[in-house]
């Protein structure tokens, strides 16, 4: 199921690519305008395993904001229930993406890792703010943080007023759990249905004001 909301992700990027720079905004405090060059990289890494043969993995999605600093990011969207393997994951895709950019002067290497966020569609108990890379070298250790954006906790006001319009997809997440609810009371059932009315009205407007597109509203 986790590939389904991956793959909406990555469509979503790929078809409105201007919808992530407010979320970049919120999730890394950056102040981009939102007309800023957008160039994506692949998203297929191949991992090198011992024992085995190289291993694909696929990102959501990787890319550089071309701001007042060249700025490189890479962005995942997960919904499971986090167990420590997606911070291990996370990193191998950060260190893959570093050393397919990375450049070797008079054999010196230099990689730089990218601003990395986790996009939750869903909040558990165990859902951080925030993971954490430690990483202990000979010459010290590098500490920083991943930050963590929890889908769930951004109501459709914040999503109008801060243009996270990204979200309106996964916004039914924050629904999940009336599900039944829903299928056993009408009147329940028709106040979802007039709040997403209210969301189509909103995104009506945005479009006559030429703030979206009508292929962005559709997507």
């Amino acid at each position: 199921m986790g590939n389904i909301y991956d793959g909406a992700f990555r469509t979503i990027l790929n078809d409105c690519r201007q919808m992530i720079i407010p979320v970049i905004n919120e999730i890394f405090r950056e102040s981009y305008i939102g007309n800023e060059l957008i160039e994506f990289h692949p998203n297929e890494h191949f991992i090198d395993q011992q024992d085995a043969t190289d291993k694909e993995r696929i990102t959501d999605t990787n890319f550089i904001i071309y701001g007042k600093k060249k700025k490189k990011y890479h962005l995942e969207c997960e919904s499971s229930l986090p167990d420590g393997r997606m911070t291990i994951r996370l990193f191998e895709y950060d260190a893959q993406i570093a050393l397919d950019e990375g450049e070797v002067i008079n054999e010196t290497l230099t990689v730089t890792f990218p601003n990395t966020a986790v996009l939750y569609l869903r909040n558990y108990k165990k859902t951080p703010d925030k993971m954490r890379y430690v990483i202990k070298t000979p010459g010290g250790a590098v500490e920083y943080d991943v930050p963590i954006m929890k889908v769930q906790e951004y109501t459709l006001e914040d999503i109008f007023s801060k243009d996270l319009l990204l979200l309106i997809p996964f916004y039914i997440f924050s629904h999940e759990k009336n599900f039944k609810v829903y299928n056993s009371d009408e009147q329940r059932l028709a106040e979802l249905k007039a709040e997403y009315r209210s969301i189509l009205e909103k995104l009506d407007k945005l479009e006559q004001e030429g703030t979206i597109g009508a292929f962005d509203k559709r997507t």
